[in-house]
């Protein structure tokens, strides 16, 4: 037995999520930063893409966030989802993001402008250029290089993607020597540059490489496990994390293609990702918060329109299979959707971005009620993602949102 969707002012009733964006906890809708201070105080504009999927810009971000600097925070779209506005092109020709602002002079480049930040304001912990923090910057980059070496070139042969496989985890093993050298979870005494610098990509790296290639980056390794279950302590960190099926699916046409090994395991792990169950899966593992169902239902409403706009299927269809979704996620009670909503219903399932649209349980918890409502209609499948470019997450079709 099933019930029948609830109306939209029925939903609104069943959700008073909110927060602070200016003073609050760290969050991706953000226009303006205070934790406190006047407005007449800020000295910093941050300009980042849109959709928080650049990791230098998250490095910039979550250095901002740690050390409470108040700024302003203007969205710019990357390359691969859209138009570069032209207005920032004009401030910066080559359109590269991040950009900052720091009383009017402008830096590109994060770790110029962590360095700018740090002769204004002082360092995050160790500095950029301290002797404990120099070695780990070049090994974090050795990590890089080896990480692009085994994802991002076609799998010639077997023999081959061993080697790209155990040149990876030689420098793993360095990153493991490096955390187990100091006598808490991060890479020095205390939390600093040095795991801000290290974040970006190696939450990447944990999401690219289980769905690419099988291999579990966080569940393998012991130090790095205790560093990311640490990074997840603060809400500076959990603020800008993102989840296993944002990164598998942004990186492609950032990085220039992202290849598959095919065996077994990454098999397996590409479907749970792309499918779920997404609970469990070793991309976060602080206790999901009370209200994140609450949370998702929120961004839902606030974007409904748009999202019925964008989508392919029928706006009549799929707001009454959404509301059928929305009805199951709250109240746990079946509500079939309409025949032929099953794409899309997978269609915005596929699209969730985290954390641009919601933090990470939510997302799981969005993703779970589309897919469960999904398949009351059938096994269809939404418009596949690009892998060459991401212009269906184009932010243009949000702008008045």
């Amino acid at each position: 037995m099933t019930i029948a969707p609830l109306s939209w002012t029925e939903l609104e009733k069943l959700t008073d999520f909110q927060i602070d964006p200016i003073n609050g906890p760290t969050n991706a809708q953000a226009r303006l930063r205070l934790f406190g201070h006047s407005e007449s105080e800020v000295r910093v504009t941050l300009y980042r893409d849109n959709h928080a999927w650049c990791p230098y810009c998250q490095k910039v971000w979550l250095w901002l966030e740690e050390k409470q600097i108040p700024y302003r925070i203007e969205k710019v779209t990357m390359f691969c989802y859209g138009e570069k506005e032209i207005w920032y092109k004009r401030k910066v020709p080559s359109g590269m993001l991040p950009a900052l602002e720091l009383d009017g002079r402008l830096i590109t480049e994060s770790d110029d402008i962590l360095l700018a930040l740090e002769r204004v304001f002082g360092p995050l912990g160790q500095g950029m250029e301290d002797p404990r923090v120099l070695p780990l910057r070049r090994l974090e980059r050795l990590l890089f290089r080896a990480w692009c070496t085994w994802l991002c070139y076609p799998v010639v042969s077997q023999q081959q993607e061993r080697r790209s496989r155990e040149q990876f985890v030689e420098v793993v093993n360095k990153v493991e020597y490096a955390l187990a050298s100091t006598p808490g979870p991060y890479f020095l005494e205390e939390f600093g540059t040095a795991d801000v610098i290290f974040t970006p990509y190696v939450e990447r790296m944990n999401a690219s490489l289980y769905y690419y290639k099988g291999y579990s980056l966080r569940e393998g390794n012991p130090r790095l496990s205790a560093w990311f279950d640490a990074m997840e302590s603060r809400s500076t960190y959990r603020g800008t994390q993102s989840d296993f099926h944002t990164h598998a699916h942004d990186l492609p046409p950032q990085m220039g293609g992202c290849w598959e090994n095919g065996e077994p395991q990454m098999l397996v792990n590409k479907h749970r990702v792309d499918n779920g169950p997404w609970f469990g899966l070793p991309d976060v593992t602080y206790p999901e918060p009370e209200n994140s169902r609450q949370e998702a239902l929120q961004r839902v409403i606030k974007h409904r329109a748009n999202m019925i706009r964008v989508n392919p299927a029928d706006d009549q269809l799929f707001d009454e299979a959404l509301r059928c979704a929305l009805t199951f996620m709250m109240t746990g009670e079946v509500c079939t959707p309409p025949s032929g909503s099953d794409p899309a219903l997978r269609y915005l399932r596929d699209r969730i971005n985290v954390p641009r649209d919601m933090s990470i349980y939510a997302a799981k918890r969005l993703r779970e009620a589309l897919e469960t409502t999904a398949a009351l209609a059938g096994d269809g499948q939404g418009i596949p993602i690009p892998i060459k470019h991401r212009r269906d997450q184009d932010p243009a079709n949000f702008a008045r949102a």
